[in-house]
């Protein structure tokens, strides 16, 4: 949607639709990125050096657009653009679209994991550099230890993978919860065995005190 709006202001800006798409593309990968890296970056000025890394990415992706690109493909044209419009280089405006699209991919996730229930889902992802696919009613939990990321089935099979905890919890939805910063547990078999740690099969795994009240409020039975 903000991929759509903003090609829509360049259009009425005299970009041709062609030139609008392209330009809103750009945001896709950087808002990705931005999503994925966040969550790893703990400390306050990480998040902040990430946010201008990725900011300096766009602007430098949609300066070469207008520089390179514009002037090779549609030159000699009444549409060729060189100048870059202010908007497109305001780091408010550009922050917004990152925004918008980081937020929409999120809903986007919930809305997936409503329409589909879970025994009815699949999820590929990589591990070890082969694709593997797995139903998501199979995972029993993911467990981070910040460089990378395991993904543990309820036969015990492992696979390590390199998304965020956080990019795993908006993949798999509400059918998962997350009882502290390093678990993302299957809820339909989760149990807590004490106050402090969840079972899922032959795992004990901790509830952090960020985390405990959301625990108690899905009724984990014991």
């Amino acid at each position: 949607m903000a991929v759509a709006l903003l090609a829509v202001i360049l259009v009425s800006l005299d970009y041709t639709p062609g030139q609008a798409i392209l330009i809103g593309l750009v945001f896709c990968p950087c808002a990705l990125a931005l999503e994925i890296l966040m969550p790893k970056a703990h400390r306050p000025i990480d998040k902040v050096y990430l946010s201008l890394a990725v900011l300096l990415t766009v602007v430098l992706l949609i300066v070469t657009l207008h520089q390179f690109v514009w002037t090779t493909i549609t030159q000699g044209y009444v549409h060729a653009q060189k100048d870059v419009p202010p908007m497109l280089i305001n780091p408010v405006f550009l922050a917004l679209i990152l925004t918008v699209l980081s937020i929409g991919d999120y809903f986007w996730a919930r809305w997936l994991s409503r329409k589909y229930p879970l025994s009815e889902r699949d999820i590929t992802f990589f591990s070890d550099r082969k694709s593997v696919t797995l139903k998501v009613a199979d995972i029993a939990y993911i467990e981070s230890n910040d460089t990378e990321v395991k993904v543990i089935t309820l036969t015990g099979d492992t696979y390590r993978n390199k998304t965020g905890i956080s990019q795993w919890e908006n993949l798999l939805g509400e059918g998962f919860l997350r009882i502290h910063r390093s678990y993302l547990v299957n809820r339909s078999h989760a149990r807590m065995s004490t106050p402090d740690t969840v079972s899922v099969g032959p795992a004990e795994l901790p509830v952090s005190r960020k985390y405990k009240d959301a625990v108690l409020q899905a009724g984990l039975e014991a």
